[in-house]
């Protein structure tokens, strides 16, 4: 279950009918039948799925013309909801929910939202809950090599990450997987943030970031990972083998150290 913010009540599920650009109901869609005039199909009845609304405030209402003539969508999903597409919603009884990365969602993703919660269930993948954590010395972060043939993201590279196990909480998964994969001893988080998701496949990876500064450490790892460096964050931004998120959750956890 993924948590966002509830926007507009109610409970609804369906298909993923996924734009991947800013949307305006006015210009946007034909009211009558519920195509959408960019001719990507129809959303009456589909969970409609785009990061946020734009345009003019007659959009409000372009959305209660689609539910008086029965092309509403079942249910909206934003990653950041405005006035226009808010009202709307509301007024026109569709379950809203924003917060939600909608790299998350695919096209055809059988979906429930509930708009009371402000969650999204992907029906079909599983959740895992996961700590990453950022082990800071001298201004750098330590960074992972994932071997190959890894059962998450092989390949890539990570922070120090890891499972959380049952009855253990993200702050003890943390320390635990520090200590498993390179032997350094850490004691309280200096930072950390919300969770955020990334999806692989059919898992969606429910994450906790921790940030640990550390004055010495010589990291000794373990088998799950073929290599470590010690990079500076200004280059962990432009390192596409790194696991999706990593930059943006280190480059927050720093800033709010500050």
């Amino acid at each position: 279950m993924i948590k966002g913010r509830a926007i507009s009540s109610g409970k609804a599920e369906g298909k993923v009918l996924k734009l991947d650009s800013m949307f305006s109901f006015l210009g946007g869609v034909n009211a009558s039948t519920g195509d959408l005039n960019a001719g990507k199909g129809n959303i009456a009845g589909k969970v409609f799925v785009f990061p946020g609304g734009k345009g003019s405030t007659v959009g409000s209402f372009v959305m209660y013309d689609l539910m008086v003539h029965g092309k509403a969508p079942a249910a909206i999903i934003n990653r950041l909801a405005e006035t226009i597409v808010t009202t709307g919603a509301v007024i026109s009884s569709i379950p809203m929910a924003d917060g939600i990365d909608t790299d998350l969602l695919n096209d055809g993703d059988y979906v429930a939202v509930d708009g009371d919660k402000g969650t999204v269930e992907i029906k079909g993948t599983k959740l895992v809950r996961v700590v990453s954590s950022a082990v800071l010395m001298d201004g750098k972060v330590l960074i992972l090599q994932r071997p190959d043939n890894a059962k998450s993201f092989p390949g890539r590279k990570s922070m120090v990450a890891g499972k959380i196990e049952a009855g253990e909480t993200p702050e003890a998964a943390a320390a635990r997987e520090i200590a498993e994969e390179t032997r350094i001893s850490v004691s309280k988080p200096d930072m950390c943030l919300p969770p955020v998701y990334v999806r692989e496949g059919d898992t969606v990876w429910e994450v906790y970031p921790f940030l640990f500064r550390v004055r010495e450490a010589d990291p000794v790892l373990n088998s799950e990972n073929t290599g470590f460096e010690w990079v500076s964050p200004d280059r962990i931004a432009d390192d596409n083998l790194m696991v999706p998120l990593t930059y943006r959750v280190i480059n927050e956890m720093l800033r709010k150290l500050k």
